[in-house]
């Protein structure tokens, strides 16, 4: 797997061998995410679900800072810890449930993406959590990568839809909060 664009554009990402919970996120998917943000320097970045942190990488790569990275399967932290290794910036990572870091987060993050695997059932309450934080504020993005069978509202509280992308069986739907 490889970063698609920016400063660090064609390094490679490693995956744990053999884990079939890691959905690498398509090139072609990152792409297009990444075209629809534009240039992120000076945006902070939160990636939910990082398993490999490719999307914090990707991120990085298009110049936010900082970068959080949020995984709580110890198994695949290592390869996570190896892979933020090559950005030049410091990218910290939370070995922790995404749920958890909901609760206890107070630092505030221009954009979240939440990549939860796709037979994680709590997509929409997640949506919801994520909107009663108090670390969120008017205008942040979180954008969440979710399967064609899971219908997700265009509105969750205060998030509202403003574009989707598809790509073959996959969703990526942007909200704002207002």
């Amino acid at each position: 797997m490889r970063i698609t664009g920016g400063r660090y554009c064609g390094r490679q990402v490693q995956v744990p061998e053999g884990e079939l919970h890691i959905r690498p996120a398509m090139d072609r998917m990152r792409e297009s995410v990444f075209a629809v943000l534009g240039d992120l320097t000076g945006c902070s970045f939160c990636d939910l679900f990082s398993g490999s942190g490719i999307i914090g990488l990707e991120a990085a790569s298009r110049g936010a800072d900082p970068v959080v990275c949020v995984e709580r399967d110890r198994r695949k932290f290592p390869i996570l810890l190896k892979n933020v290794g090559i950005a030049e910036q410091r990218i910290v990572c939370r070995a922790m449930p995404v749920e958890t870091f909901i609760l206890r987060n107070r630092m505030h993050f221009d954009i979240y993406f939440l990549d939860p695997p796709f037979d994680y059932p709590y997509k929409l309450q997640i949506l919801e959590r994520l909107e009663h934080s108090p670390a969120m504020s008017v205008g942040d993005l979180v954008l969440i990568h979710f399967p064609e069978e899971d219908a997700l509202p265009d509105a969750a509280g205060s998030l509202t839809c403003f574009d989707t992308r598809t790509f073959g069986r996959s969703i990526v739907k942007f909200y704002r909060k207002g």
